[in-house]
């Protein structure tokens, strides 16, 4: 393949167009007076699939647009390869993503900071999660009002939406007016990235509105293949497009934002992870760091699923006539049924006494089928998505080879403690006993999935090693930590320990994963990251308090 050596130059390459990579290039480039590159290897998210919420399942199987990663056979789930999607293409994971936002519970960013992320606890990072959101509601002491990314709430028009709320309270857990507010635990609404009816994924609220400047350059199908160094100092990005291999420099700062599975990627084929995994792909080593690729976490999901008694589900929709009329109301004037994700009620509760915040996260949808699309509906029925936040499993991302084309090698181990057993079991009993309160009672027909027959801890997990899935949630595998921690990767500032002019500013660096989907942490690490590459005073600390349940340490609920 004929290389190119180029002679250009830019103040910051950023790698990758993702959630956090959309971030930096908007804020770095902001004042006009640094020229700013972006490498994404995916293409344009111009496409109705993209924009259209109740679309999702489309681009998220779409090569196009998606990685299209595999877990290596899960020892525990009956040696299943799970699918790791992954964005491809600008706006990365949030262009095909479910357009969840949920922040993670306050005291996630408390255990991040005793991890060792110090500067990173909810009264700092509060502010920059405000300052990306522009909420349809407006802003408040918890939410903005005035940011970039669109959130607003769904309609909550289809009466399972509120049945599934009476039953919650029903079964004596708490409402909660806002779960990205003050109080997480309990259920209520669920945001959404969406405005005027359209996904807003970074690319949209980020990036494009950036590449009306004359100092942002984004180059498209532009594969990143190593990071260029001059002694330990990152000096630019070797990358190959259009069947060349070139070379573009930085003056000030390389930043990888790739994600959880690409960042530690690029780094070890760049000679920075651990030694003997580089060694052993012949790769020289730059800077021998174990953390590179380990302590990977995400979270396991199944749908607990219910046939439903009367035609009030989005089953009614499913035909080719019924997504027709959904699609042209959309086509028309953003509205109706293809404006919503569908995930507009949610919930967090813990699955017994002595959990101090939730560790339970359900998504309630108003449909039988799988998140993915791969199983259509086969009948009217209602569902809600449930799994545990904090699994103690632990995986890692290593390489395959050299080469930068071939796929990294993934592994969970998922369910590999026993306490997530524990948990997932916590899961079905306590679902079960939701659904089966009076407020179902007018649609509540037999129990599709799991089965009123799993209910021993065997059936259950035999039910679990079959239908567990991942829900998209990879993270972790360049964790921030304190310099003297051999594990960490980025230290507080994001800056790779071990070389000069890296950094990594993506989900990938949190030390631990948050309680819900990770979106939204996402943009808020790469707003924060910003300010610390561009060299800023950080936003004040926020002083709004948070809830934590006081019959924690005696009671479940």
């Amino acid at each position: 393949m004929p290389r190119t050596e180029s002679t250009e130059s830019f103040d910051y390459i950023i790698v990758g167009a993702g959630s956090a990579g959309c971030v930096l290039a908007d804020r770095l480039s902001a004042d006009g007076s640094n020229r700013v590159l972006v490498l994404e290897a995916g293409g344009s998210d111009k496409s109705l699939y993209i924009q259209m919420p109740a679309a999702l399942a489309i681009p998220m199987n779409t090569s196009r647009w998606n990685w299209q990663y595999e877990t290596e056979p899960e020892p525990n789930l009956d040696n299943r390869r799970l699918h790791t999607p992954r964005g491809k293409g600008l706006g990365g994971s949030s262009s095909i993503n479910g357009l969840v936002y949920i922040r993670g519970n306050p005291l996630d960013f408390e255990r991040w900071e005793e991890e060792g992320a110090r500067g990173w606890n909810y009264a700092q990072v509060l502010p920059y999660f405000k300052r990306a959101e522009r909420r349809d509601e407006g802003g408040d002491a918890y939410r903005g009002g005035e940011g970039p990314l669109d959130t607003r709430y769904g309609t909550l028009k289809n009466p399972l939406n509120q049945a599934w709320l009476d039953a919650a309270k029903q079964a004596g857990y708490p409402l909660t007016d806002d779960v990205n507010g003050y109080q997480q635990e309990g259920f209520g609404r669920m945001d959404m990235t969406v405005r005027n009816g359209e996904r807003c994924s970074a690319a949209k609220a980020y990036l494009h509105p950036a590449m009306k400047r004359a100092n942002v350059e984004v180059r498209q199908h532009a594969l990143a293949r190593r990071i260029v160094f001059e002694g330990k100092r990152a000096v630019g990005i070797e990358y190959e497009r259009g069947g060349k291999i070139e070379t573009v420099r930085a003056v000030r700062e390389v930043v990888l934002a790739g994600g959880p599975i690409n960042s530690p990627q690029l780094l070890k084929l760049s000679g920075i992870g651990p030694a003997e995994e580089l060694a052993r792909h012949g790769i020289k080593v730059l800077a021998d760091r174990a953390g590179v690729g380990a302590n990977l976490q995400d979270h396991l999901e199944f749908y607990f699923q219910i046939a439903c008694t009367k035609p009030v589900t989005l089953y009614g929709q499913a035909n080719l006539l019924g997504k027709a009329m959904v699609g042209a109301r959309w086509l028309l004037n953003r509205s109706g049924l293809g404006a919503s994700n569908h995930f507009e009620s949610c919930g967090f509760i813990r699955s017994r006494a002595g959990i101090r915040y939730p560790d339970i996260q359900y998504h309630f949808f108003p449909m039988a089928v799988s998140y993915d699309g791969n199983s259509l509906a086969s009948e009217h029925g209602f569902q809600a998505h449930v799994g545990p936040m904090r699994s103690k499993s632990r995986g890692s991302v290593t390489l395959r080879s050299a080469d930068p084309h071939e796929k990294p090698v993934i592994r969970f181990n998922y369910l590999s403690h026993p306490d997530d057993w524990e948990e997932m079991r916590a899961c079905v009993r306590l679902t079960r006993e939701i659904f089966a309160q009076d407020a179902f009672k007018p649609w509540r027909g037999r129990e599709i999935q799991p089965g009123e027959d799993v209910t021993s801890d065997a059936a259950i997990d035999a039910f679990i090693r079959q239908k567990v899935e991942s829900a998209y949630h990879p993270s972790c595998t360049c964790k921030i930590g304190s310099v003297d921690d051999p594990m960490a990767v980025v230290d507080p500032e994001l800056r790779v320990i071990g070389v000069e002019g890296l950094r990594v500013v993506d989900s990938s660096v949190m030390p631990s994963v948050t309680t819900g989907n990770l979106n939204a942490p996402s943009i808020m690490i790469g707003e924060k990251g910003a300010d610390h590459i561009l060299g800023k005073g950080l936003l004040p600390p926020s002083n709004a308090p948070f809830h934590v349940a006081p019959n924690w340490e005696t009671a479940q609920r």
